[in-house]
């Protein structure tokens, strides 16, 4: 009798459990944020490359956006000649940027332009001030953002266009936007890009995809400045290591001919 209370207990223990870790795990798939959609990036694949027009797009998008709210503290002015920025262009906009210049003779902060080799001006002075500014909420830094996202370009972009109006049966939390593409879909972040944002040379789109695009463009080189000729060096490998197997091929040949 004990026997079979024992067994009963046990089979409703484990009922029980995994009751509750069904129940559990309801939520978490409820907080999960659809997968998004795959974009077409010329800096995919093993030969891809980024299009250097729309990374310069994409900084301007930055530099009149996002830059408000979010710092990309790994760079300085002069990696911008990597995009293709000369140093004129460079000098221009840095010296558009007041930064901390270090002390004057007293010990005393001092401000002025930036120099090319300043860091890319932090919107807060510390993360105290970014969250008392921004309502608690910490903006991330986006200097290797692209890199640290799960999906990389193809997240950053579904959630700069994800942006909606909630479904009629979601409750949202005060001061919070919907976005398809985001964890929980609740986000502090207000929609940031709506197209028109930032006027292109050459007449270029700036439509909301297309702005959107652009910026993804500019995060993946920041993120993976190297990435063009790192894949350069890779396919050399790859047609020398090919040419040295061909080569040891035929001396391997020639060596064991009379063997055989």
């Amino acid at each position: 009798m004990m026997r079979v209370s024992v067994r009963h207990t046990l089979r409703t223990a484990a009922l029980a459990c995994a009751l509750g870790a069904v129940a559990l795990a309801a939520p978490a798939r409820a907080q999960e944020a659809p997968v998004p959609p795959k974009q077409n990036w010329s800096f995919n694949g093993p030969f891809g490359a980024f299009d250097m027009a729309s990374v310069q797009r994409g900084f301007a998008v930055y530099q009149n956006v996002c830059s408000n709210c979010h710092s990309m503290n790994l760079l300085h002015y002069r990696d911008l000649a990597g995009i293709g920025l000369t140093p004129e262009q460079i000098k221009a906009v840095a010296a558009s940027f007041t930064v901390p210049l270090g002390l004057d003779d007293q010990g005393q902060p001092i401000e002025g332009p930036a120099l090319p080799s300043s860091q890319f001006r932090a919107p807060f002075p510390n993360e105290k001030a970014a969250r008392a500014a921004m309502g608690g909420a910490l903006p991330p830094d986006l200097s290797l953002i692209f890199n640290a996202r799960e999906y990389h370009g193809d997240y950053i972009y579904a959630l700069l266009t994800g942006y909606a109006d909630p479904p009629a049966d979601m409750k949202m939390q005060a001061g919070m936007h919907y976005n398809k593409y985001f964890p929980g879909h609740q986000i502090a972040m207000p929609q940031p890009l709506h197209g028109g944002d930032v006027s292109f040379p050459g007449n270029a789109p700036n439509t909301l995809d297309a702005e959107a695009h652009d910026v993804v463009n500019f995060l993946a080189w920041a993120s993976n400045p190297e990435m063009t000729t790192r894949k350069q060096i890779g396919v050399r490998v790859v047609l020398f290591l090919a040419l040295m197997t061909g080569l040891t091929y035929a001396v391997k040949r020639q060596i064991w001919s009379d063997a055989h």
